[in-house]
């Protein structure tokens, strides 16, 4: 231990390699990206400098509000709702004596270890008009639908395979954070009278508020950044009503051949994420000290 401490160089070097990977792999193209959010440039051409323009027309820009208010809907289906039911489905289980309860709970997982591509194919094949869902309609009398196809359902349908796709790490992160609640605190709220909803209000939800920031910060960010899930189901339609930031972004990119106005969205959507999950954790920290 003292000769380590005393050559601390020798730390240095095993970190250099991880350092020049991260570096080389997300720190210059995070560069690149701002630097060329400047510039008018196709990819191809020589860049030509332009000062803030792209930011001027991204803020006036209809499809980047769309494309915005989309990616703040899904947020309700990426995040408010996988948390919910991520909370429900870890206080079942996590009080609950179940037999194959490991097995169950690895399956509500498998979504969220499953490619987004792979989902996406899934879901739209169940979406289909002749597809599963459909048929159960028909089979209880519902005329079928072509929900990936219509301007009002199209967004919701994208929307709960956003679910099915992120609660069950919702329900990993509050299974481990339950099981590092004091069972003494259960106890005694049963002493006093507390029946299940009020020990889940009073003693899972306080003791569980570092995961569900946690939960938030992660599956938020996967609400504004969803890429390839709205690619494989819709390609952003039917017209623009799933079209969702990311997208624009490859859209500027690659078909339009505006790299630099569309690194330009992406350095945006890049702000909106951090801007959000620093407020988030500084709020955890100042209830955090408050409690203290």
């Amino acid at each position: 231990m003292e000769t380590a401490f005393r050559r601390p160089y020798q730390a240095y070097l095993l970190l250099l390699p991880g350092l020049v990977i991260y570096a080389l792999f997300v720190l210059l193209p995070i560069a690149s990206t701002v630097r060329y959010s400047f510039y008018d440039w196709t990819g191809f051409s020589d860049p030509t400098f332009i000062g803030l323009d792209n930011y001027a027309e991204l803020i006036r820009d209809p499809d980047v509000l769309k494309a915005i208010g989309n990616n703040l809907f899904f947020v309700i289906f990426y995040t408010i709702i996988p948390i919910v039911l991520g909370l429900f489905l870890a206080s079942v289980m996590s009080r609950g004596k179940l037999k194959g309860m490991v097995i169950f709970r690895t399956g509500l997982f498998v979504p969220q270890v499953m490619s987004a591509v792979v989902v996406g194919i899934i879901w739209r094949w169940l979406f289909t008009l002749d597809g599963p869902i459909n048929a159960l309609l028909q089979a209880l009398g519902i005329e079928p639908r072509a929900w990936l196809g219509d301007f009002v359902f199209a967004p919701y349908a994208v929307g709960a395979v956003g679910t099915w796709v992120e609660y069950g790490l919702c329900m990993v992160l509050f299974l481990a954070g339950v099981q590092n609640i004091d069972e003494e605190l259960y106890d005694a709220a049963r002493v006093m009278g507390a029946n299940a909803w009020q020990q889940f209000r009073y003693v899972t939800m306080p003791g569980l508020r570092q995961q569900i920031v946690v939960a938030f910060v992660l599956t938020f960010i996967a609400a504004l950044r969803v890429f390839d899930l709205v690619f494989v189901l819709t390609n952003g339609g039917p017209g623009k009503q799933t079209l969702v930031t990311s997208m624009l972004v490859y859209e500027e990119t690659f078909e339009r051949n505006r790299a630099g106005y569309g690194a330009a969205i992406a350095v945006m959507l890049a702000i909106i994420i951090v801007v959000v999950s620093v407020a988030v954790f500084r709020y955890q920290s100042r209830e955090d000290a408050e409690m203290a």
